[in-house]
């Protein structure tokens, strides 16, 4: 196997990812470090998350930097404030060795002022989020004259989060660069139209199969009624009782409310959505990073970028509307060779969702039952059961309190005391599932060979099922009210995050929503008419980057 000393990186590099116990460079590393350090190639390098990227980029740009030179002469762009910090973690430790080069991050959320004094000091690698760096660039404050490399991280994500604008922007401000270098989990049209009109000749690596999910997931789903998805969730987190993981859901609102529930029923758990501040997201991370959090319940925009290791699970609470979603969240489980688990909950008639992706992301399904409550019991018998024979009593004076408890015990049998233990644990799951009933649906046979046949691509996207509705829709056209809205694509949306961006202002659950048509410009959509009111007062006359939004009815104009 290949080493990283052979791959042509400075000795003082891989002493650094000896001491880190790196020995031998993941597929992307090994196929992308020998190109870039040649530091004049453009690349594409196009890897799922969790396959060693940041490596890949970080350790050709430290080779490259001239350390005398205090100026800022590598750019890595990535899109959210917790993947910038990240990558500049992960730099920072394969500098060890080479203590000069300075890094700084960049993002918003946080003091504009201190980060300006920390680029003045003197920084050859600049981290940074769209956003705050282009504040940065209209303010003076940081000069992109001499940067040589520009690196644009996680490059489909910013593109969804419509920081297109914002990237070309960047783009046009390095006039000098000799290498753009673009990495990615799947390449979307837009990101092919990027790189035709800003890199020359790009070298392309790609590792695994664009829009392929990673082969350490399991990937499962089980059927219900909608009205059952909550006691389903709270089912399979009872059935896995060593969980680490992620909920995902479709607006903040569910964010909050499964959030509010679980809390409520004892579960260590809290949520990350678009309503929280800087200070309150930052305090919700780190509680998970710690572990002081069992589960997060997130919707896709809040959870960009997120990269935490050792995630056992990730629970999507419905399917997402988009391929490149699901494989995103899938992604959060199961990285750098670890093994995962993703499970779906769905309704029987999302089934062919599940054959959609299974055929575009290629990988298998399995289908399974929700355990019955006796078996969710069971599992957590044997839980504590293993925790209670794997306590290490090697560290404590417990000799102490011994002959209290021989004392205490004396006339108590080994079995009544394993007994009054598992009822003082035990008490409360043995009442809530002493009657559980059996949740599953089951499906019938019959295939619907339409939903199979329908069409996956539409605007450079791969959406489930591939229809022009947000969802079908159960109104007629006397039910529905058609609203105008100054928003397109040349805002940065495509139709799945547009209906995430509504749903999210107006905290309406999906199924309010009929068809959706996009134009560069503007957009029409289809409500429920019995809240049409309520959405157009929660959306018309706020802002979007800076744009003030209108709507109102399509038929009044």
């Amino acid at each position: 196997m290949t080493t990283f000393s052979e791959l042509g990186l400075d000795e003082k590099l891989v002493k650094a990812t000896d001491a880190l116990g790196y020995v031998n460079p993941t597929p992307i590393q090994e196929k992308a470090i020998p190109v870039l350090l040649s530091g004049t190639k453009d690349f594409i390098g196009l890897a799922q998350t969790g396959t060693g990227k940041t490596a890949a980029f970080g350790l050709p740009l430290l080779h490259l930097i001239e350390v005398a030179q205090k100026h800022p002469q590598a750019l890595v762009v990535c899109p959210t404030r917790e993947l910038c910090l990240q990558i500049v973690t992960e730099i920072e430790l394969f500098k060890k060795f080479i203590p000069a080069i300075n890094v700084v991050a960049v993002y918003g959320g946080t003091s504009i002022g201190m980060q300006i004094r920390d680029l003045k000091r003197g920084v050859q690698i600049v981290v940074a989020t769209p956003g705050r760096l282009i504040d940065l660039i209209e303010r003076k404050a940081i000069d992109l004259e001499q940067i040589k490399y520009v690196v644009l991280d996680e490059a489909d994500e910013m593109l969804n989060m419509g920081f297109k604008d914002d990237i070309e922007f960047i783009l046009q401000n390095t006039p000098k660069r000799e290498a753009t270098w673009l990495f990615s989990a799947t390449m979307p049209a837009e990101i092919k139209r990027v790189s035709k009109k800003y890199m020359k000749e790009p070298f392309e690596v790609t590792v695994g199969k664009t829009n392929s999910a990673s082969k350490n997931i399991d990937h499962q789903y089980f059927v219900v009624n909608n009205h059952h998805r909550y006691e389903a969730l709270k089912r399979l987190i009872d059935f896995n009782p060593g969980i680490y993981g992620i909920i995902f859901t479709r607006t903040k609102l569910d964010a909050q409310n499964i959030s509010e529930k679980l809390t409520r029923d004892g579960y260590d758990i809290d949520a990350l959505h678009g309503d929280l501040t800087q200070q309150q997201r930052d305090k919700v991370m780190g509680a998970f990073r710690e572990k002081s959090l069992q589960l997060l319940v997130a919707t896709d925009v809040a959870a960009r970028g997120i990269d935490v290791k050792e995630i056992t699970h990730v629970i999507n609470f419905e399917l997402p509307d988009d391929i490149e979603v699901y494989t995103h969240r899938s992604g959060r489980t199961g990285r750098a060779g670890s093994t995962g688990i993703c499970m779906s909950i769905i309704h029987a008639k999302d089934t062919y969702k599940i054959r959609s992706i299974e055929k575009m992301v290629q990988v298998t399904f399995h289908k399974l039952e929700l355990p019955s409550g006796k078996d969710v019991c069971r599992k957590q018998f044997f839980s504590l059961m293993e925790k209670l024979l794997n306590t290490d009593i090697s560290h404590g004076d417990y000799t102490t309190y011994l002959p209290m408890l021989q004392e205490k015990f004396a006339d108590v049998t080994k079995e009544e005391i394993l007994t009054r233990m598992a009822a003082l644990e035990f008490d409360r799951f043995l009442k809530y599932y002493e009657n559980a009933e059996d949740l599953n649906v089951r499906e019938q046979r019959r295939e619907r060979k339409e939903f199979n046949d329908r069409p996956m691509q539409s605007e450079g996207r791969q959406r489930i099922g591939g229809n022009d509705r947000a969802r079908p829709t159960q109104y007629s056209d006397g039910d529905t009210m058609r609203l105008f809205v100054n928003l397109g694509t040349k805002d940065g949306f495509y139709k799945a995050s547009f209906l995430q961006f509504i749903l999210d202002m107006s905290d309406l659950p999906k199924d309010v929503l009929g068809r959706i048509d996009m134009k560069e410009m503007n957009s029409w959509v289809e409500v429920d008419k019995k809240v049409a009111h309520q959405m157009i007062k929660a959306v018309d006359g706020k802002n979007y980057r800076g744009r003030r939004i209108r709507m109102n009815d399509a038929n009044s104009r």
